[in-house]
């Protein structure tokens, strides 16, 4: 197969500089790609002092989704990886994760195992070892729930099938990336990973944890875990999310839930002196219901399924139960 690894890039010359020597090292024979959001550092100037990587130039700052949809628009091969500019890979990275794809037809997308690139022995936030979703559309990872990580201890040391795989490092087939429409660019950064996995999903395709992959993820390069923007685009594509995806026939009894434990959350963020990030909860819920229409115009033509989502809420097992570790929740 034709493999091409592809770097989002924006204003992030320092993770290039920091990063892409181990990609170029340990890529065999692979098409490296940057593909740079319209940048207004040095990038660019950075990249043509390497000879092996491959660039593309967009006019302007068109976020994860927009970015990769029109990069990978015009990158021919039949698997793309995804990788964040912030990302640390070791040797056979990548032949471990692209294997699967030989092997099994009804395999669209894989991840690696994400470590912490400044704590190599703990998993790190962005995918860790394979999402899943719980019933009220919460994300979270073999080896991290919310915000506490998992030191690896060889817990999650076999393959398995998830839900959803890491837009940090995301191997998927190219045919199904663009069958499938690529990323919706509604949701700009942040869950737009997670919606297409659920379309593959819904669709019977397989997603697959491949913990023989192992990268290093800095994590928080473009947006920090404190900033509101961030905050508003988590709040309001979780929304939408179970709008799009989940089956009408759930929908309605989840969404009220989801909106209530999302208002518990946001006055939490206010008790916690964040008041820009309870405002930016407020006007996610805004900005959510502003998007309906536009979400029932891109679901139609996709199957709807809940097929894969836990049967339990992970925000109770973790804030009530005080259960810390994947392993420790139900049917685990």
């Amino acid at each position: 197969m034709k493999v091409a690894v592809v770097i989002l890039n924006y204003n992030g010359v320092r993770h290039l500089e920091t990063y892409l020597r181990s990609v170029i090292k340990y890529s065999g024979d692979a098409d490296i790609w940057v593909a740079d959001n319209a940048s207004t550092d040095n990038s660019m100037s950075f990249l043509a002092t390497l000879p092996n990587v491959n660039t593309l130039s967009l006019e302007d700052n068109h976020g994860y989704a927009g970015g990769y949809n029109r990069a990978l628009a015009q990158i021919k091969a039949d698997v793309y990886v995804l990788l964040n500019s912030d990302v640390e890979v070791s040797e056979n990275w990548l032949l471990k994760l692209t294997q699967p794809f030989d092997f099994d037809h009804k395999v669209v997308a894989c991840q690696p195992k994400v470590l912490s690139y400044l704590e190599k022995r703990q998993f790190e936030y962005a995918g860790a070892a394979g999402g899943f979703l719980d019933k009220f559309g919460y994300p979270f990872c073999r080896g991290r729930l919310f915000d506490t990580c998992e030191l690896d201890q060889g817990q999650y040391n076999s393959g398995s099938e998830i839900f959803w795989a890491s837009g940090a490092c995301l191997a998927v087939r190219s045919k199904e990336f663009l069958d499938f429409g690529g990323f919706d660019e509604r949701f700009f950064a942040h869950m737009e990973e997670i919606d297409l996995c659920w379309r593959f999903k819904s669709a019977g395709y397989s997603i697959k944890y491949i913990p023989e992959s192992v990268v290093y993820h800095l994590g928080g390069g473009t947006l920090k875990k404190s900033n509101p923007r961030k905050t508003f685009l988590n709040y309001r594509n979780g929304l939408a999310l179970l709008f799009k995806n989940l089956p009408f026939s759930r929908l309605f009894t989840v969404l009220p839930v989801r909106l209530i434990l999302d208002g518990v959350s946001g006055i939490k963020l206010l008790i916690d002196g964040k008041p820009l990030d309870f405002v930016a909860v407020l006007k996610a819920h805004f900005s959510f219901y502003g998007m309906i229409p536009y979400l029932l115009k891109q679901s139609k033509g996709f199957e709807r399924s809940a097929n894969g989502l836990s049967n339990y809420s992970v925000v109770w097992q973790y804030f009530v139960k005080n259960v810390k570790s994947f392993k420790d929740l139900p049917n685990a």
